[in-house]
């Protein structure tokens, strides 16, 4: 959706813009761009094996060494980030949540279950616990909770019980290890619904390991005082528990005065970047400008 993000953002030249989510650096090499000549892109990402390669890509097209700053940070330190580089408030904002197409495609991170690799799915792997560990901390109830709170997963219950189960008997290590305890629950099930329910519970573990809805929150207060006075912000949610949080604060900034305006319904994928891009058909797009 780097078309339709443009367009609500809106970036001109000599403005300072934010992205808080690196990835590939394919929006932010769009807006680096766009805020020429004279603007400043502050980029942010919290995984320490893509970043650098990111930011080397970016470098790479010739941009002013000035104009490009990347810090390696989670979103959480938006405020402290921009009280060293943009002191005064920013101009334009993105926020692309989730995994980026790398994290899911490395079978090393343990993001995917359709490669097996180690059960991880931290997006920096080098700080705090990898999805197995946190696995085998879980208590019933709270991973119950989880499955239900982050995914939606109707089958939450079941499911709580058979991974809990066979963590006891054997620790589950590797992607597939999970997978296949899932599957059985899901035996006599179609494919489909099997798969679809193997990709909501990755999620919902993701999510629990990262404290994805806990770091979105926190941005979610920052915003409206990190932005300048009418600033344009756009966030790209991919599920229903992000879609929520976002619309709910938007609507509260809204009525509170910090926001002029707020988009009234997401933006979705045109149908020939779904087909194109797949991944790309959950996605939902909502937009805000500053008072």
């Amino acid at each position: 959706m780097v078309d339709e993000i443009l367009a609500v953002l809106k970036p001109q030249s000599g403005e300072i813009a934010v992205d808080c989510t690196l990835g590939h650096g394919g929006h932010a090499s769009r807006l680096l761009q766009a805020v020429q000549p004279g603007g400043k892109l502050i980029a942010l990402d919290t995984d320490p094996i893509e970043l650098p390669k990111t930011e080397a890509r970016l470098r790479a097209s010739g941009c002013d060494p000035d104009s490009l700053i990347v810090v390696r940070s989670n979103f959480v330190g938006l405020a402290h980030t921009l009280a060293k580089h943009a002191a005064s408030g920013v101009d334009v904002l993105l926020a692309d949540l989730g995994l980026s197409s790398m994290q899911i495609d490395d079978p090393k991170r343990g993001f995917s279950y359709k490669h097996d690799g180690p059960l991880d799915m931290r997006m920096n792997p080098l700080k705090g616990l990898a999805a197995s560990e946190w696995i085998a901390r879980i208590s019933l109830p709270d991973l119950t909770q989880q499955l239900a709170e982050n995914a939606d997963e109707p089958r939450a219950g079941p499911l709580a019980r058979a991974i809990l189960q066979a963590q006891s008997r054997s620790p589950l290590t590797t992607t597939q290890s999970l997978v296949a305890v899932i599957r059985r629950v899901m035996s006599n099930n179609s494919e489909a619904t099997s798969s679809a329910t193997v990709q909501r519970v990755f999620q919902a573990i993701r999510i629990a390991v990262n404290d994805e809805f806990g770091a979105l929150d926190a941005l979610l207060r920052q915003l409206p005082t990190c932005m300048k006075p009418g600033g344009r912000i756009a966030i790209l949610s991919f599920h229903s528990g992000e879609d929520r949080r976002v619309k709910s604060a938007f609507k509260l900034s809204l009525s509170g005065g910090a926001f002029a305006q707020i988009s009234e319904d997401v933006i979705r994928t045109s149908y020939d970047e779904q087909h194109s891009n797949p991944r790309s058909s959950a996605a939902k797009l909502r937009w805000a400008v500053c008072t």
